[in-house]
């Protein structure tokens, strides 16, 4: 009798068992990526202060003629022409969500990196680079101090590259939900890098703290939505 009393208390416990035991890895999985997260986080403040200190000013002297020829695209290339490109990305996903009743697999992420990029650019420009306040190159060509003027920037301050950020948020979700595009996105960051260096539209410290911010954010949006789908399916 006493042990048919217990049996569906066992049982319960049984049944409970595999969801406390599932919960433990996925927080172990978070801690670990958070430990990840914080070293690269330490190893991209030191070389950012090492190159602020050290290489910024050397590099953009001496881009500094070359990169007269490549103003030009300052315009077509501008953050405010990528924000439109990717605001119609959305509105026309939209569109055929209503229009047809879904949308691809593709079509989400790309819906989630557009918005995610346009997110991570509007903290950028509003809220790091006037918290950080350092003056973009061809300010400082002009005589203006290479430093960090603490809360007194502007959107139109060099520090995070908002470039860099729009690209690594854009980049970043499709690295998280598509594996194999982590190689070709990865060479095209360090190109778009290598073109905003040459071309003295920022200082190798920016870009280095850009695309930090903005992989961090497209991972984490990345990240979102993959639990999101997996508990949706």
């Amino acid at each position: 009798m006493h042990h048919d009393a217990a049996a569906p208390l066992q049982a319960l416990r049984d049944e409970e068992t595999p969801h406390a035991a599932t919960g433990l890895p996925i927080v172990n999985q978070f801690v670990f990526m958070l430990r990840i997260w914080l070293l690269v986080l330490l190893g991209c403040t030191a070389f950012v202060a090492f190159s602020f200190g050290h290489w910024d000013l050397p590099i953009a002297l001496y881009f500094w003629k070359i990169g007269h020829f490549l103003h030009p695209l300052s315009k077509p290339l501008g953050g405010s022409v990528i924000l439109g490109v990717e605001s119609a990305v959305i509105l026309l996903l939209l569109l055929a969500r209503l229009l047809r009743g879904h949308i691809s697999r593709f079509g989400e992420v790309l819906a989630i990196a557009c918005l995610t990029s346009i997110c991570a650019y509007g903290i950028d420009s509003q809220v790091l680079k006037v918290f950080f306040g350092v003056p973009n190159p061809t300010a400082v060509i002009h005589g203006a101090r290479h430093a960090f003027n603490i809360m007194r920037g502007s959107g139109q301050s060099s520090f995070p590259s908002g470039h860099m950020v729009l690209a690594g948020s854009f980049a970043g979700v499709f690295m998280r939900l598509y594996r194999a595009s982590i190689w070709p996105l990865a060479g095209l960051l360090l190109a778009a890098a290598a073109l905003l260096l040459v071309g003295d539209w920022h200082f190798l410290s920016d870009l280095v703290a850009g695309a930090f911010v903005g992989l961090s954010a497209g991972l984490l949006a990345g990240e979102g939505w993959a639990a999101h789908t997996a508990r949706r399916s």
